[in-house]
């Protein structure tokens, strides 16, 4: 069962007691730090600069440096008992649509478990309220030293806490745009088709699995048989781009044969004939250019006389 980490109440004029536990796990390989020489191990020590002296955890507290010759010590209990009302609650504050909330300023999620049998009526009226009103709650909490923003939302039958940027926090992406382009709207289609070709009804497959994960774990394999290290693949070159309806009809034929002989037969939608207008606005190109022959020619006539 995972660990709690943080205990405190839901407060939207009845408090919810809740305890906090991590909605993920990490599945990464981790590395520790070696000496070449010998192989041993490197560790960070944590020395006294004044004493010079390596110092157990035990000694080891909080501060805040004031100035370079004042430090203002700062206790767990002093952060515990902050004058703050989210220190020992998460404040609900609003309620909105989960569709009205840009994806950019979520991170990661909890899982609030019910704070024993007292909060499983007042924790299920939660969960069916926010359910039936399709929308989240927008709240207030204090972990790790800061105010932090969060929504709260349902997963299943489970209070989940996503964690939210705060709006400053968020960069404005006009000065990342590129400039100014027109598409057609055969290229808008051919790109709705892609999309639906690659649809999936949920993140499941050989397609959603940590390839990098699995690499690092063939290396390490190897290397402790003694074998040769698995080759790897040569990367594809992104090419250039110069035909935009040429290159999306090639990315459904890939993801029609990908999705053939992985998941088996699916629905693939081809790519849209180009309309008659497309050929009309070839018209004009192929009159300029009969105009231009017909220039050339002309130039090259000996002038009448006069």
């Amino acid at each position: 069962m995972p660990r709690t980490i943080w205990s405190g109440a839901i407060s939207v004029n009845m408090p919810v007691p809740v305890n906090v536990q991590s909605a993920t796990e990490d599945h990464s390989v981790h590395f520790h730090q070696y000496h070449l020489e010998n192989m041993g191990r490197v560790r960070y020590r944590k020395v006294c600069d004044l004493e010079d002296r390596e110092v157990d955890q035990s000694e080891i507290g909080k501060g805040y440096e004031l100035t370079r010759d004042q430090v203002i010590p700062i206790t767990d209990e002093d952060l515990s008992n902050l004058p703050l009302p989210t220190a020992k609650a998460i404040e609900i504050d609003a309620f909105v649509r989960l569709e009205d909330i840009d994806p950019i300023p979520m991170g990661a999620g909890y899982y609030l478990a019910a704070g024993g049998q007292v909060a499983a009526k007042p924790y299920k009226l939660l969960v069916e309220a926010l359910r039936r009103s399709s929308r989240v709650a927008i709240a207030k909490y204090a972990w790790s030293g800061r105010e932090r923003l969060g929504m709260l939302r349902v997963h299943g039958d489970a209070l989940v806490l996503q964690e939210l940027l705060w709006p400053d926090e968020i960069r404005d992406p006009t000065e990342l745009l590129p400039s100014p382009a027109e598409v057609t709207e055969d290229e808008i289609e051919g790109a709705l088709a892609l999309m639906d070709t690659m649809t999936v009804d949920a993140l499941e497959g050989e397609e959603f699995t940590d390839r990098y994960t699995e690499a690092i774990a063939q290396i390490i394999e190897a290397k402790r048989e003694e074998k040769p290290l698995p080759e790897a693949p040569e990367p594809e070159q992104p090419a250039q781009v110069l035909d935009l309806m040429a290159a999306l009809n090639e990315s459904v034929q890939k993801a029609k044969a990908s999705r053939t002989a992985g998941a088996g037969p699916a629905q693939v939608h081809e790519l849209p004939k180009p309309k008659k207008k497309a050929a009309a606005k070839e018209q004009p190109a192929k009159k300029a250019a009969a105009k231009k022959t017909a220039a050339k020619k002309t130039m090259g006539r000996r002038p009448r006389s006069a």
